[in-house]
């Protein structure tokens, strides 16, 4: 079977495995250590979990410089998205950036508010308890649909 992996990346963000069909594999809240007083993705745990499964491809959203945010969590997120690239490359995974615009618009978001993406997901996977979460939910949610968007299920 085909698995497909949704990347929403950041200390805070997720990962989403799902069928070629859309259902629900299994996702992972992105893995994180500390390096001082900073959080950084845990690179060997986020390679280990991925390994665990046979990824056909992965979505990886593209990210940029929000306005207003500072130079360091910019800097902290942008390490974030890298590494997780990094790790698809490293393990020979096919992959594709995707705007948040893109996934947003195949997922029928645009001009909603930020928990409209969680909204979405739980009308889609309403067995999973995951997305219930506010903040760990949403990210769960993004990266899932992230994951649909690139596999093309509507």
């Amino acid at each position: 079977m085909d698995m497909y992996l949704g990347i929403d990346p950041g200390c805070s963000g997720a990962v989403v495995l799902i069928g070629a069909g859309g259902e629900y594999v299994d996702h992972m809240a992105m893995p994180t250590i500390k390096v001082g007083t900073k959080s950084r993705v845990n690179g060997a745990a986020l390679a280990a979990w991925i390994r665990q499964h046979s990824v056909s491809h992965a979505w990886l959203e593209q990210v940029g410089a929000m306005p207003g945010q500072g130079t360091a969590s910019m800097f902290t997120f942008g390490h974030a998205a890298g590494v997780a690239e990094g790790i698809l490359q490293g393990l020979n995974i096919p992959y594709t950036l995707v705007t948040p615009q893109a996934w947003k618009k195949s997922a029928g978001l645009i001009g909603s508010d930020k928990d409209a993406a969680r909204s979405r997901a739980i009308q889609l996977y309403p067995e999973l308890r995951a997305l219930d979460a506010k903040a760990k939910g949403q990210a769960i949610a993004d990266a899932l649909l992230i994951a649909r968007h690139g596999c093309g299920v509507k």
